[in-house]
């Protein structure tokens, strides 16, 4: 009798002993793949906020830009505009659709322009930079020009700065507003508007006066004389 006790106590122990290892390789096993769900949940976490778009709100706007010292300002510029076929023109056209050759608004004619900016409506006047961009005709009843602009200045107190104009521009009417739609530096959220008029038109010279009111911001430049 008690070597068969021994003997059952000892088999009880080994199963016990088995059964104790088989139980810690499963929880190894179970820490493993726990690790591994947690891992890779944090990598789906991370990729989110990577490919996710974050927002700021930025408080104090619009006095904390500008120091508070944001203007509202007019100027009065000329831009003269060589047509295509002018013999340093410095307008091109670069496309057009399908019906742009029989439609009697030129329809879906796109140019692009690089015209001188002056100071006055003479060809020799101060030059202050350039009015470069896009204008497309989008009216297939009047002649409306989708107009996608931007004013470099060269010279004078926004030298280095641009301002962007957008709009449509029927050219039919005596005066036409466009949009004052930002720049940069001193034009940083400009908005505003601006009224284009022509000037004068002589052979593949036309003068368009532009008279813009925007809003600007002083504390990058304080001088604002043409």
């Amino acid at each position: 009798m008690p070597n068969q006790s021994l003997s059952y106590n000892s088999h009880s122990t080994y199963q016990v002993q088995n059964s104790n290892k088989n139980m810690a390789k499963l929880a190894s096993i179970g820490v493993i793949l726990t690790i591994s769900c947690l891992l890779a949940s944090t990598s789906s976490v991370d990729a989110r906020k990577q490919n996710d778009l974050v927002v700021k709100e930025v408080t104090g706007f619009p006095d904390s830009f500008c120091r508070g010292k944001e203007k509202f300002i007019n100027f009065r510029v000329f831009v003269q505009d060589l047509s295509v076929n002018h013999p340093n023109t410095t307008t091109y056209d670069v496309a057009q659709a399908s019906i742009t050759a029989t439609s009697k608004t030129g329809f879906g004619k796109v140019r692009v322009i690089d015209d001188l900016v002056t100071a006055g409506p003479a060809a020799n006047s101060k030059a202050l930079g350039r009015l470069q961009g896009l204008l497309t005709r989008a009216d297939l009843n009047t002649i409306g020009i989708a107009v996608n602009l931007n004013f470099y200045f060269s010279a004078g107190p926004f030298a280095g700065y641009t301002l962007s104009i957008l709009g449509r521009n029927e050219i039919a009417l005596a005066q036409r507003e466009l949009t004052v739609a930002g720049g940069t530096g001193v034009f940083r959220f400009a908005r505003g508007y601006a009224i284009q008029k022509t000037n004068s038109t002589i052979t593949n010279v036309s003068v368009l006066d532009y008279n813009i009111y925007t809003t600007y911001c002083s504390t990058i430049n304080e001088a604002v004389e043409m």
